[in-house]
């Protein structure tokens, strides 16, 4: 792993209130937007591009680019900066991308290094790589995106087109290190027609704008059993932590929302039903909460998103993040009151400016809701 990642140690100061709505709609009127809850980098690299966060265990797992080169890095959840076990490209042109942590240390990855993408896992110990879900990945049918997995490395999950020329896209597009930083750390992007390539201007993701592409299908493997179910309509996925549950974005007539089923069938709910887009989704350690992010506040602007996080008991959302300009995403719970994401703020200026490369944050949650 590189050496040369400088862990910040400083953290936002923040005025707590019991309300965190008050302090923003008070701050707003003054012209100034503080944070809603403690905010603090993690890891910062102005040489490369760190993005998408997993932590299962004590493990911290995450993609980086840089220098041309994608790579998916391991480390200390507990200390980010200490050196850790780094997956790094081995062959001429391969790219490693959509880092997952498992619990015992294992690490899924994807990468094109046997010609199409496939689905990876290099175990804990020892050199060995696995493949996963060998059913149509290997040879390319499937081109995997967004892996995630139960901590315990039962079950898997990636999304995936089945339009022939979307897919042609994702595949020339995998390892091409010059892409739209915007691009790299919104990999839900590509399924919008209208946000899948860097422009001056975007439609705001909202019911109405529907997307022209064909919805994407995701994909649950159980290891254990060598099943493999499709789900139409479904991306951005996460496992819950007891491998039971799965939640995912679905888009319906241009509005992106979260819905929650059961791994074995049944129990579909939604869960957000805002007019605007929620993402990348996260469970709690104790798969009470899911962490996620929207663009609600900006009525639905791209590249302006918060994180916030839903109670799944009381169906009650709470706003973490505020900063006016950032594009934060990503969310991964490191513990039951800290989440982890990328973001392209400032360091120095972390509520009212953004830099040219995405960086790890951290936001300390505080209080019970």
């Amino acid at each position: 792993m590189h050496t040369n990642i400088k862990r910040w140690a400083f953290s936002v100061l923040v005025v707590m209130t019991s309300a965190p709505s008050l302090v923003l709609a008070n701050s707003l009127m003054r012209g100034v937007s503080k944070p809603l809850f403690p905010i603090s980098p993690v890891i910062m690299d102005a040489r490369a591009y760190e993005t998408y966060p997993s932590v299962a265990g004590h493990f911290l797992v995450y993609s980086r680019l840089g220098h041309g080169t994608f790579s998916v890095i391991q480390t200390s959840a507990a200390e980010p900066a200490t050196e850790g076990r780094s997956i790094v490209p081995k062959q001429p042109n391969e790219a490693l991308r959509f880092g997952a942590a498992l619990r015992d240390g294992a690490v899924g990855y994807v990468s094109n290094r046997m010609g199409p993408v496939s689905a990876w896992m290099r175990q804990a110990r020892g050199e060995g790589h696995l493949l996963i879900g060998n059913m149509g990945t290997f040879n390319g049918a499937l081109v995997p995106m967004n892996l995630h997995a139960s901590p315990d490395g039962r079950i898997w999950c990636f999304d995936t087109t089945l339009e022939k020329t979307q897919r042609s896209r994702m595949l020339s597009e995998f390892a091409d290190a010059t892409m739209d930083k915007e691009l790299l750390g919104q990999t839900w992007r590509f399924y919008s027609s209208d946000a899948f390539q860097h422009k001056l201007g975007y439609r705001a993701t909202k019911t109405g704008n529907a997307s022209r592409f064909q919805p994407p299908s995701l994909f649950v493997f159980d290891r254990v059993h060598g099943q493999l179910t499709l789900i139409p309509n479904a991306f951005d996925a996460a496992v819950s932590p007891a491998g039971k549950r799965i939640v995912f974005v679905r888009s319906i007539n241009g509005n992106y929302d979260l819905w929650m089923q059961d791994i074995s069938g049944g129990g579909l709910t939604q869960l957000t039903t805002t007019p605007f887009g929620e993402f990348e989704p996260s469970w709690s350690p104790d798969g009470k909460k899911i962490a996620f992010i929207s663009n609600r506040a900006s009525r639905g602007d791209v590249r302006a998103t918060s994180i916030y996080v839903i109670n799944l008991s009381t169906g009650r959302t709470t706003r973490l993040t505020n900063a006016r300009t950032a594009t934060d995403g990503g969310p991964a719970w490191k513990d039951a009151h800290t989440i982890l994401f990328h973001s392209n703020r400032s360091p120095s200026r972390p509520q009212t400016s953004t830099v040219s490369d995405w960086n790890i944050w951290q936001v300390n949650i505080q209080g019970d809701f």
